[in-house]
C-alpha cells in the first residue's frame, strides 16, 4: 500500500470514542484536517475502572472525559453525540438514530465491544452488563438496593437478595468479585447492622477450568487461592444456562436463588449495518496492515472492532484496550505521513504484547510482563500506578489517588448512594 489517499483539508469522521477513537482525534488533532468525533455518549469512559464503579469506590465522574473538554482548545476536531444505526459507503454518510447523516470524506470505525450473551435472550433481560459508565452505575444501585430489601423481605426469600451470581472468571470477573469480598468484610456490616453477611455469597461461575485462563499457570492458580481466601465461590467447568430474574440454573442441574446476576462473559463488536458480510468476521471488520478495510480507499477500522492478520497473530489481535490505542497510534502517524507525502514510509501495523495484569484485592494482584511474572502486593501497586497514570486529567488522577489512599488507610468509602433503579431488572419475589 502505498498512498492513504488522505489530503489536507479531507473529513475523517471517526465512530467511537474509546481508547482507540480517542487516541487517533488526538494523534490528528493538528494534521490540518477536519475531525469529527462521534459517539452516542457525551464522554469517553475508561473501562478497565467500571468495575469500582459498580462496588462504589469511585464517583463515575472521576473515570468520565467529556469529549468537548477533552478537545476544547482544538479548532479541528469537533464532536457530535449520536448514535450511528448505518453507514453509505456510496454516498460517503453515516446515518444517525435521528434521521440526520454526517458526511465523511474518510470514515474509520472504532465502535469497541458490547456485551456478547451468545444469543440468550433471557439473559440479557435479566442479568447485568457492564460496558458503560451507566451499567456500572446500575449495578451499584441494585447491589445497594439488595440490602435494603433483604431487610424487609419474607425469611424464605431473603437469600436470593444476598446471592450475587458473576459470569465469566476473566479480569472483569476476577476484579468485581475481590471488590465484592472487600465490601462484604470491611464495610457493608458497617452500614447493615441487622444484616448477617455470613449468608452474603458471591458466586463466580467460570466455564473453563481456571479463572484468568487467558494467564499463565501461576497466576491461575494464584487467583482463584486468593478469591477462595477472600470467601468467593469459584466455580469452574460451569455454565449458567437459564436465569428468569429469580432463578440462575447451572449446567450442573443446581439452582441458585438470586436477584443478581453480573454478565462478564463475553464481548462482541459493535457492528453498524451498511457495509456488506463479506467485510465482517466474527463480528469484526476485515483489515489489512493498515488497519484499512480491503474494499475500500477511504474506510477504516480500528480497535476491537478490527480483524487484522499478522504474522504473529494470524488469528487476529485479542480485543484489550493496548492494541486498540496502538493501531490508533499507527494508523495517525501513518495519516501524517501521507498528508506529507512519506508514503514509502507507512508502518504495518503489528502488536507487541507487554503483558497482562489482574487485581483482586488489597495487596493481591497477578502481572505478567514479558520478562518476569509476579504477584502479591508489589503486583498490587504496580497495577495501581499504571492504571492511575492512563487516566487522562491531573485532577482525576489526584481524585482518584486520593480515593485509593482513604479507602487503604480506613478500609471503607463513603461512595454508596442509591440514585436510581433499573426496574426492568427488578423482579419483586417478596410480596
Amino acid at each position: 500500500m502505498s498512498n492513504l489517499g488522505i489530503k489536507k483539508g479531507d473529513k475523517v469522521v471517526i465512530i467511537g470514542g474509546g481508547f482507540a477513537g480517542l487516541q487517533l482525534a488526538t494523534t490528528l488533532m493538528k494534521s490540518g484536517l477536519k475531525i469529527i468525533l462521534v459517539d452516542k455518549q457525551n464522554h469517553h469512559q475508561f473501562q478497565p475502572l467500571f468495575y469500582q464503579v459498580a462496588t462504589g469506590r469511585l464517583e463515575p465522574s472521576s473515570i468520565s472525559f467529556p469529549f468537548r473538554k477533552i478537545f476544547q482548545k482544538s479548532k479541528t476536531v469537533d464532536f457530535r453525540m449520536a448514535d450511528i444505526i448505518s453507514i453509505n459507503p456510496v454516498d460517503k454518510k453515516i446515518m444517525t438514530a435521528y434521521d440526520r447523516t454526517i458526511t465523511y470524506d474518510h470514515l474509520v470505525i472504532a465502535t469497541g465491544c458490547k456485551t456478547n450473551f451468545f444469543g440468550n435472550a433471557q439473559m440479557s433481560d435479566n442479568a447485568f452488563s457492564m460496558k458503560t459508565t451507566q451499567e456500572s452505575i446500575d449495578i451499584r444501585n441494585k447491589i445497594l438496593f439488595s440490602f435494603e430489601k433483604e431487610i424487609f423481605a419474607r425469611p424464605e426469600d431473603k437469600q436470593a437478595w444476598m446471592n450475587i451470581v458473576i459470569v465469566g472468571a476473566g479480569p472483569t470477573g476476577v476484579e468485581l468479585s475481590g471488590a465484592f469480598a472487600e465490601l462484604k468484610k470491611d464495610v457493608l456490616p458497617k452500614d447493615y447492622h441487622n444484616i448477617d453477611f455470613s449468608k452474603f455469597n458471591i458466586i463466580l461461575i467460570e466455564g473453563s477450568k481456571n479463572t484468568l485462563n487467558n494467564m499463565s499457570e501461576e497466576s491461575k492458580v494464584a487467583s482463584r487461592k486468593y478469591l477462595e481466601d477472600m470467601g468467593v465461590i469459584v466455580k469452574t467447568e460451569t455454565l449458567i444456562q437459564s436465569y428468569d430474574g429469580t432463578v440462575a440454573v447451572l449446567n450442573t442441574g443446581e439452582k441458585i436463588n438470586t436477584k443478581n446476576v453480573i454478565w462478564a462473559a463475553g464481548v462482541t463488536g459493535n457492528i453498524i449495518e451498511g457495509l456488506e458480510p463479506d467485510d465482517i468476521f466474527k463480528s469484526r471488520y476485515i483489515v489489512d496492515r493498515y488497519n484499512k478495510l480491503k474494499r475500500f480507499d477511504n474506510i477504516y477500522a480500528v480497535g476491537d472492532v478490527a480483524y487484522m492478520e499478522t504474522p504473529k497473530y494470524p488469528k487476529g489481535h485479542p480485543q484489550v484496550a493496548n492494541v486498540a490505542i496502538n493501531q490508533a497510534k499507527n494508523l495517525g502517524k501513518n495519516i501524517l505521513k501521507s498528508l506529507k507525502n512519506e508514503n514509502s514510509e507507512l508502518n504495518e501495523y503489528e502488536y507487541n504484547d507487554m503483558g497482562m495484569m489482574a487485581t483482586i484485592g488489597k495487596h493481591k494482584a497477578v502481572v505478567e510482563l514479558p520478562f518476569i511474572k509476579f504477584k502479591g502486593p508489589i503486583a498490587w501497586y504496580i497495577w495501581m500506578f499504571l492504571h492511575l497514570m492512563l487516566i487522562l486529567s491531573v485532577r482525576n488522577k489526584i481524585i482518584i489517588f486520593f480515593n485509593w489512599a482513604w479507602s487503604y488507610m480506613t478500609k471503607d468509602t463513603s461512595l454508596r448512594i442509591i440514585t436510581n433503579i433499573n426496574y426492568k431488572k427488578e423482579k419483586v419475589i417478596d410480596k
